[in-house]
């Protein structure tokens, strides 16, 4: 009842509830002559998550640092990698060692964009670049919710996916033993952390984000669609969920 009665988003430890339009513009080195919203990142390992806003006729390069890896997730308009064009959903994970590749915008795009360091777990070394609209959604154990995995390492456990949740579905209380980070692609969501025995919750639109710490219980009976809703979600470990009986 907190949550629902602020007037805006209640205050974590941690990063929920954020949304990207009301950050600050940050400068990307490796992204020259683009607007960027910094999600979470640590300067001194350089490692960074961003929503990122190509300008038309824009050209560069996928950049990076030796020993670190890139994702990049197409939200709208259209990128071209190399000689692959990726319209909204489209998807590349440059693993370390294959960065360097040309990327142009002719219209423009915005786009996620994660730099990580390598992981030695990893089993996945080679580029992935698909389109996710070419990918089939798998049904869960939770009625209305569907996934779509973009990456699986099964070295490392690393994870990003597709989370699709249908108007009215709702989703348990739960934890992953690995943080998590998610930003919505689409739709109205609301959802509930369960901080110090108390489930503060919020509306979540297009362009929000979380980064949630490893064994954080949430989600709940109040966390539900209130229109068809797209996440996209990543965790760097391997992790295992657990379901609870209720904010505690």
């Amino acid at each position: 009842m907190l949550g629902a009665c602020a007037s805006s988003p209640p205050k974590l430890p941690y990063p929920a509830f954020i949304q990207s339009d009301e950050l600050e513009d940050v400068f990307l080195a490796s992204l020259p002559g683009t607007r960027a919203k910094q999600l979470a990142g640590d300067p001194q390992r350089r490692t960074t998550s961003n929503r990122v806003d190509l300008p038309a006729s824009w050209q560069g390069t996928s950049g990076g640092s030796p020993g670190k890896s890139l994702e990049i997730f197409v939200l709208s308009g259209a990128l071209s990698i190399a000689d692959i064009e990726l319209g909204a959903g489209g998807y590349a994970y440059l693993p370390s060692g294959s960065l360097g590749f040309n990327l142009r915008s002719g219209a423009g795009a915005r786009i996620l964009y994660f730099v990580d360091d390598e992981d030695p777990l990893a089993v996945i070394r080679s580029p992935i670049i698909i389109d996710s609209k070419l990918l089939d959604w798998e049904s869960t154990s939770s009625d209305g919710v569907t996934v779509m995995d973009l990456r699986a390492d099964p070295g490392s456990g690393a994870r990003t996916w597709m989370l699709r949740i249908a108007p009215g579905a709702s989703a348990p209380w739960e934890s992953s033993t690995a943080p998590r980070e998610g930003f919505l692609v689409s739709g109205d969501y609301r959802h509930s952390e369960c901080h110090m025995g108390e489930a503060q919750s919020w509306q979540y639109t297009p362009g929000g984000y979380f980064l949630r710490p490893g064994g954080t219980v949430n989600g709940g009976p109040d966390s539900t669609a209130a229109t068809a809703s797209v996440w996209l979600l990543r965790e760097k470990i391997a992790s295992k969920t657990t379901v609870h009986d209720g904010c505690q």
